[in-house]
């Protein structure tokens, strides 16, 4: 297995911010195809989409950057509101990277805080967006405060203590989750990348796991994903109560995953949830799976994808 063979690598200059993505190579000739953006999450870069992205590759042109702060992408210091890190000016990075490519119009796939971009690219840029999927997450305002929960607020705080953890004040957070000492920092991500329902590390692919390890085991990286986390407690929100004041909702349909041993689909009720704020249809169903699902799930997570994108059915690999 030829790691992301087809696929061309380089960094794009968008938005104040150098944001690498990997994407689809094309050839003189090739017929065009649609255009999927894939949108990683926390602890992790695009390469999490690799399994994935090894039975999509010949039905989309497929995109998948590094966040801003994650990977191989910026990671400049946050401003003390944290607005470099917010959803919205993330969902800008996503969109500029798109048009730096030539695409328009695409659908749009995230998984933990990529779809929590993606939510908010949906609502800030809905001319882009075919078709919506978020993998593993319910509306951020909705879990903080607690809405439609099956189990008292304790549950989620202490299943997702990251989110109050990493909020705080920088450098507090940074120092204990190992900015100053690596193997620390690796301890720290090895616990996130097994956790959350996922039952230890063996659903990664080593590839994978060496570059989660390169990439988010150092103090710049370590920083930048609590300012992503500080946005979410503090900008993301305001952006998403204004949103929501003036009645703003998704407008393409959206297709909702959830692992069926993660924090998410225990404690909340992500389809409700998601269908109070889309105005388009919403679809969706669990896998067998924790909150990687994108890595423990690939078939049939791009299954998934292919049925809701309205594509062939994906041969079985």
């Amino acid at each position: 297995m030829t790691w992301f063979d087809g696929f061309e690598s380089r960094s794009f200059e968008v938005n104040g911010a150098s944001i690498q993505a990997r994407f689809s190579r094309v050839a003189l000739g090739d017929a065009p195809r649609p255009a999927l953006l894939l949108i990683h999450g926390f602890p992790q870069s695009h390469v999490m989409w690799h399994r994935v992205a090894q039975r999509l590759a010949q039905h989309y042109f497929l995109v998948m950057p590094d966040l801003r702060g994650y990977g191989d992408s910026s990671k400049t210091p946050g401003l003390p509101d944290h607005s470099n890190y917010s959803k919205r000016n993330m969902a800008h990075d996503m969109v500029a990277v798109m048009s730096a490519l030539g695409v328009d119009r695409f659908f749009l796939c995230g998984h933990d805080r990529g779809a929590r971009v993606a939510h908010r690219l949906a609502l800030d840029h809905a001319a882009r967006v075919i078709k919506l999927c978020v993998i593993d997450v319910a509306p951020t305002l909705d879990m903080y405060e607690g809405r439609g929960m099956t189990e008292p607020y304790m549950a989620f705080a202490q299943a997702y203590y990251h989110w109050f953890h990493m909020l705080q004040p920088a450098p507090l957070p940074e120092i204990m989750m190992g900015a100053n000492h690596l193997e620390t920092a690796k301890a720290y991500l090895h616990a996130k990348l097994g956790g959350w329902g996922s039952s230890g590390l063996g659903y990664i692919e080593p590839e994978a796991l060496a570059e989660y390890e390169r990439c988010f085991c150092n103090a710049e990286a370590l920083h930048t994903a609590c300012e992503d986390y500080r946005a979410s407690a503090r900008i993301d929100l305001e952006h998403d109560r204004e949103s929501r004041a003036h009645g703003l909702k998704v407008a393409c349909d959206m297709l909702v995953l959830s692992g069926e041993r993660g924090v998410v689909h225990r404690l909340f009720n992500p389809m409700a949830l998601w269908q109070e704020q889309c105005s388009g249809i919403v679809a969706g169903h669990t896998l067998q799976a924790g909150h990687f699902i994108p890595e423990e799930q690939p078939q049939a997570v791009a299954q998934a994808l292919l049925e809701f994108f309205a594509l062939p059915e994906l041969d079985r690999v």
